[in-house]
């Protein structure tokens, strides 16, 4: 009997990119897989029984089945939570927010699941780095996600530096995020290193209340005396044609 035969399937559970949402937002399959799964794989379990209480108001919290998976989970760790679909029993990945396995460290999961013949099912909904692209205006065609910037101003700033030129150089968008309460300090950066007319969006709180998408160049950026703040956001360098 094959991998594939003996274990359930994993299902990568999109979630709200934030506190506000109804269920109405949610696709009905993905409601359906919540009702039917006892088994959950997630970052952080008080947030993901809130996320599933959301979903499915009357769930059962106390007979579902938690396991942590976070960025500490090693790749032995990952193998181990698939043991746990044996018999042919389904389960779901949440992130924290938005979709699994992408800026997540659900992938390190995924990917065992594929090495273990694992079928991985990926569920419709947000992720805010697709959404930000999509209302960018810059290179849906060629783009690059670069993750989280260093955190020391110089190694920063010289990371900018690198994103712009290539941005420059193959006219391919440029994603990065920040963790909320450096998103000031990153702005004043990309500022000071960026020239003039390049293009930088900045999509924060996205689908949220009070959310916000601008594309702009550094110049207008300047002129705006924008101040971000401790919210999600993502960010674009592009090359202004």
């Amino acid at each position: 009997m094959s991998e594939a035969e003996v274990h359930g399937k994993l299902h990568l559970l999109p979630v709200w990119l934030g506190e506000h949402g109804s269920v109405e937002q949610i696709p009905p399959q993905n409601i359906a897989v919540v009702e039917r799964i006892t088994l959950f794989f997630t970052e952080n379990e008080k947030t993901a029984r809130r996320m599933l209480r959301r979903m499915v108001p009357e769930i059962g919290l106390p007979s579902l089945e938690m396991h942590r998976l976070d960025k500490n989970t090693s790749d032995h760790d990952a193998r181990e939570l698939l043991k746990l679909m044996a018999n042919g029993r389904d389960a779901a990945l949440l992130s924290e927010a938005g979709m699994p396995g992408i800026a997540d460290p659900g992938a390190r999961l995924v990917l065992a699941a594929h090495q273990s013949g694992v079928e991985v099912i990926p569920l419709t909904g947000p992720s805010s780095l697709f959404l930000a692209l999509a209302a960018s205006g810059l290179n849906g065609q060629q783009f690059t996600f670069h993750g989280y910037l260093p955190v020391k101003p110089p190694e920063r700033k010289n990371a900018i530096r690198r994103l712009e030129l290539e941005a420059q150089r193959t006219s391919g968008a440029q994603l990065f995020i920040e963790t909320p309460y450096r998103n000031d300090a990153l702005l004043a950066d990309l500022l000071a290193t960026c020239a003039g007319n390049t293009l930088l969006t900045i999509a924060i709180d996205l689908t949220q209340p009070g959310g916000s998408i601008r594309t702009r160049t550094i110049a207008q950026w300047k002129k705006s005396g924008t101040e971000l703040g401790k919210r999600p956001a993502v960010y674009i360098l592009g090359r202004n044609d």
